[in-house]
């Protein structure tokens, strides 16, 4: 199965943005409906996976291509993205935990019996979710409301190089924005390191997007967003886990040291804190 960035073709660079639109869209729904299918075959937390990240790269997408659309619709088909893709993270969450604390020194092998039945409940839930959404026919619906709305636009055309452009650069100042107000917060804020891990990874789904019709090199910018996205995808697992774990605390009664879990999720916490925050520096 190719990836996402694989499948998408790229339009010239002076072609409206508005007509460039479907050739980014259409392969990456087509790829989404694929994965969505798939998880009712495959249950395995790589699946479940990819299918999240599809639809948060198409829920970039649409935010690229905002400007040009109706705001309410957008907002609406946006939500449709993050409603399926929560859908898909919920047993997806399951997995992260399970994975951490699979690790010997977590202490907390006991609890992974009860764990692993929790994900199965959870994954039956997010199979019937998909299932119920209809997701093939829901995201060709988004996808043709949203051709429509661009091929009937009476706003002046924009080359598609100079609309990326702009695009990257507003991602970018949201960014930096989110950096800098990171770095004045204290470490209990996690919001606000969280909001620089989802600027960064917008920031990067734009340059895989239109990455070939920009100009000058991006290869330092991407290197760092890998690394941002690196270090601050780990902190989340465990600040993640570590609330699953409480929320769930009660299914897990009598399963295991409960306690000897979370402990040793703070800690892990803290460490990959104190990367996050070197990182800023």
């Amino acid at each position: 199965m190719k990836r996402d960035s694989e499948a998408v073709p790229q339009p010239g660079r002076a072609l409206p943005a508005q007509q460039a639109f479907a050739s980014y869209a259409a392969p990456l729904i087509a790829h989404a409906i694929e994965l969505a299918e798939a998880v009712h075959e495959d249950a395995s937390p790589e699946a479940l996976h990819q299918l999240r990240v599809s639809l948060r790269r198409l829920r970039s997408l649409w935010w690229a291509f905002s400007p040009l659309l109706d705001k309410g619709e957008n907002a609406r088909q946006r939500a449709v993205y993050k409603f399926l893709a929560t859908a898909a993270g919920k047993t997806r969450d399951w997995d992260i935990l399970i994975e951490l604390l699979m690790q010997p020194d977590s202490g907390a092998r006991e609890l992974l019996p009860r764990l692993d039945e929790a994900r199965a409940d959870t994954l039956a839930v997010s199979r019937e979710t998909l299932l119920n959404a209809d997701v093939k026919h829901l995201l060709r619906d988004v996808f043709a409301s949203t051709s429509a709305e661009l091929n009937v636009a009476h706003e002046s055309r924009i080359a598609l190089h100079q609309f990326a452009a702009k695009r990257v650069d507003a991602s970018k100042r949201s960014l930096k924005k989110r950096i800098k107000r990171a770095g004045r917060a204290k470490r209990s804020n996690y919001a606000a390191f969280h909001d620089v891990r989802k600027a960064g990874k917008k920031l990067r789904y734009l340059f895989e997007f239109f990455g070939p019709v920009l100009e000058g090199g991006h290869k330092r910018t991407l290197k760092r967003l890998k690394k941002i996205q690196k270090h601050f995808g780990k902190l989340n697992d465990v600040v993640a886990s570590e609330a699953l774990l409480r929320e769930n605390a009660e299914l897990l009664i009598g399963a295991g040291d409960l306690d000897a879990a979370l402990d040793w999720l703070g800690r892990q916490r803290k460490r990959r804190m104190r990367a996050v925050v070197g990182l800023l520096r």
